[in-house]
């Protein structure tokens, strides 16, 4: 696996706590999950996903910091990122556990920058072109 540390995953650790350098975009369109994650072979969708991380609902805390193996996958496309990540915080009234990317196998990381330009065109509510999208993945977190 090769390791992911983008520059604002470092900036975010320097920082402390999960905050994250870069945009988090809903795992949903049109109201339905649109991303997954595997993890110990359970299929579970997630809240949200980022080029740093991911959250999904989880009734139980888990243990804070341990890291998980997990494949990322997208409704109706059978590409699949593999990876790991450790669990970064859990947010007891919303249920949710967030967790920052460690390492992703391969061409991972590419893979995951072309499936978030594609739903950023996807889920858009005017026409953007692809350099648009890309430049809204590549860039910082707006909240």
């Amino acid at each position: 696996m090769s390791e992911v540390r983008p520059a604002q995953t470092m900036l975010a650790e320097a920082l402390g706590g999960d905050r994250r350098g870069s945009q988090r975009f809903v795992a949903r369109r049109r109201g339905e999950p649109c991303f997954w994650v595997m993890i110990g072979g359970e299929r579970i969708a997630l809240n949200d996903i980022s080029p740093e991380g991911f959250s999904f609902q989880a009734d139980d805390p888990q243990a804070f910091g341990e890291e998980l193996e997990f494949v990322l996958l997208r409704d109706g496309v059978p590409d699949e990122i593999h990876g790991r990540a450790r669990r970064m915080n859990y947010l007891d009234g919303a249920a949710q556990i967030g967790c920052r990317f460690v390492a992703l196998e391969g061409d991972g990381t590419e893979r995951l920058r072309d499936w978030l330009i594609a739903h950023v065109i996807m889920s858009a509510t005017v026409r953007i072109t692809e350099k648009d999208a890309a430049a809204i993945v590549s860039g910082r977190s707006l909240i």
